[in-house]
């Protein structure tokens, strides 16, 4: 019996040290609360990072008359 409640009283030691760490952790990092994105948000962020605008009028016209014929379809 006395084993049993040296057992329970270390377990709920290290159940509130584990406790009190998670509350400091979360306290020092509150970043990780941050909204989720919308995943068009997200597609749209990635590719204005990845694609390079277009400085020639000539190829600016044709791609844009390109997803004119693909609109169309």
């Amino acid at each position: 019996m006395q084993n049993l409640l040296i057992f329970l009283i270390i377990v709920i030691a290290a159940a509130i040290i584990a406790l009190i760490a998670f509350i400091i952790h979360r306290l020092m990092h509150p970043k990780l609360k941050e909204e989720k994105k919308d995943e068009k948000e997200i597609v749209k962020e990635e590719l204005d990072r990845v694609l390079v605008p277009v400085d020639d009028e000539k190829t600016a016209e044709e791609i844009s008359n390109y997803k004119d014929k693909e609109d169309d379809k």
